[in-house]
């Protein structure tokens, strides 16, 4: 500990946000230009330092939380770098995008404001790269093994990059026109500017991984083929089946999946057209959904100019505090508050949140386009519609964020490597990540497409620990560290976490 009582004289002072009416006339980053290196070094100082640090059982990575959080607090931002590399390959990803579950699990939540991990998560990995140590790290050797990677999301770059610097040839396989997955065009650029994301790329290919676009496996090129081409295969393609609205009007033009809208938005940020096909511009938008997917679109259609958005939630409206059926340190379902809520309540004065809500049917104009919702208030639990609770919204715009069920079923690529569902929807694997049923051995399964719709901290902690278990079938052992056994531990925050023989590892 640099001060044992800084938890007890120093407040907790998250990094500001750039004001919403500021924000609301650009892409830029919320943050940006607001990571305060004195502030966040002193909030840092915050750390106890704890004998027991639950921190790690919050964050599925094993972050050394405690490490870096102290060099921080003593300025020494070029260790707490390193530190922060030995667990987390992409952390101005993480420090971005994560919600922080270890913030939940720290110590001093039990009865006071936790440390802001986050901000200095992201602040350690953005100051590295300001001062220009995030530098390729080639192997010393290579294998003459070669594993192919099949979806270039936050699980197959962190598989890929850990593969690469054990000395394998790697080539990642992603079937869009660019490299990133839903961090490329699933993740507004508000969220997490792609230049992040375009610089761990070139220091990728500086390492030696190679990248195919436009690579549809599967589809164009076939999987068992692709298979034969390499060593190993690791299947990291996520959960795209999306869940659909089966209601009256759910034909009707204007009604969108979320993605199709974001990855539109994203394209226009990118200078690919100048504006989208699918804009909220000069109308009444609802979204429906009320996880971080639909933040994301609420706060696209602000910036596209709507007129008004509604968000609907199924679910109740969290309480203030933990339920006793969620003690500390689970990462608890309370009362949050996005940027893109905070945006948006600037402007309504009000939540654009409809809790407890739920679509009876879609309305439609003569001209086949959808003009209103129909809904209900719905009963907690069972869900059912509330008598006498119907009304009617005016909707121009209807983007459906429900999540996603597993892998897409569309394509080939189950069906040419053999592979099995589990009883979620997602490819089945065994504790070493290895496919069920696969047709031929050596091909893996990382990621949301194993483990099911999750955050990009799971993804990347099972791509290094998928990396590890191929390294292991490929060469007899392996120094590569294995972070998690995601699929065969139970979704607590306690005993997670399987640590392999040296954080410092590649």
């Amino acid at each position: 500990m640099t001060d044992p009582f800084g938890f007890l004289r120093i407040p907790r002072r998250p990094v500001p946000p750039r004001p919403v009416e500021e924000r609301l006339g650009d892409w830029r980053e919320v943050y940006a230009g607001q990571a305060l290196l004195p502030l966040v070094g002193e909030q840092a100082g915050r750390c106890m330092d704890c004998g027991i640090p639950f921190c790690h059982a919050g964050c599925p990575l094993g972050n050394l939380i405690p490490e870096w959080n102290i060099l921080g607090a003593r300025s020494d931002w070029r260790s707490a770098y390193e530190r922060l590399h030995a667990t987390n390959n992409f952390p101005e990803f993480t420090g971005r995008l994560c919600p922080a579950p270890c913030e939940d699990a720290c110590v001093l939540a039990i009865n006071a404001d936790p440390v802001t991990i986050k901000n200095v998560e992201q602040m350690i990995a953005d100051e590295g790269l300001r001062r220009g140590w995030m530098t390729p790290r080639p192997p010393e050797r290579r294998s003459g093994r070669s594993v192919g990677v099949v979806g270039s999301g936050p699980a197959g770059l962190a598989a890929a990059q850990q593969l690469t610097r054990a000395g394998h040839r790697v080539v990642v396989h992603e079937r869009a026109d660019r490299i990133g997955g839903l961090l490329r065009y699933g993740i507004p650029e508000f969220k997490m500017e792609k230049a992040h994301l375009d610089r761990r790329i070139e220091q990728m290919r500086a390492e030696g991984t190679c990248f195919a676009t436009g690579s549809d496996v599967g589809g164009s090129e076939p999987a068992d083929g692709l298979r034969g081409r390499y060593d190993a295969l690791v299947v990291a393609v996520g959960a795209g089946e999306r869940r659909e609205l089966p209601v009256p009007g759910r034909p009707l033009r204007g009604i969108h999946p979320a993605m199709e809208y974001l990855t539109w938005a994203n394209r226009v940020c990118a200078g690919d057209l100048p504006v989208s096909p699918v804009t909220a511009a000069g109308v009444h938008v609802v979204v429906v959904g009320g996880g971080d997917t639909g933040s994301d679109c609420l706060g696209t259609a602000l910036r596209q100019g709507a007129l008004s958005v509604v968000q609907l939630d199924i679910n109740p409206e969290p309480g203030p505090g933990r339920d006793e059926d969620e003690p500390w340190p689970v990462h608890p379902r309370v009362y949050r508050i996005s940027h893109a809520h905070e945006e948006a309540r600037g402007r309504a004065g009000r939540d654009p949140r409809l809790f407890s809500t739920a679509t009876l049917r879609f309305e439609g104009d003569s001209a086949g386009r959808v003009r209103a919702l129909r809904l209900t208030a719905v009963e907690p639990g069972e869900r059912r519609p509330v008598a006498g609770s119907e009304r009617v919204i005016e909707a121009g715009l209807v983007l459906l964020a429900l999540g996603f069920s597993g892998p897409e079923r569309s394509g080939g690529l189950r069906e040419q490597l053999g592979l099995e569902y589990d009883g979620r929807g997602a490819f089945a694997r065994d504790a070493d990540f290895a496919a069920a049923g696969g047709r031929a051995p050596g091909v893996f399964v990382a990621g949301d497409a194993g483990r099911g719709q999750s955050l990009v901290v799971w993804a990347i902690a099972e791509g290094r620990a998928a990396a590890s278990a191929v390294d292991r079938y490929l060469t007899g052992a392996t120094a590569l560290p294995a972070p998690v056994a995601a699929h065969d531990r139970p979704m607590t925050p306690l005993g997670r976490l399987r640590y392999g023989p040296e954080p410092d590892s590649p």
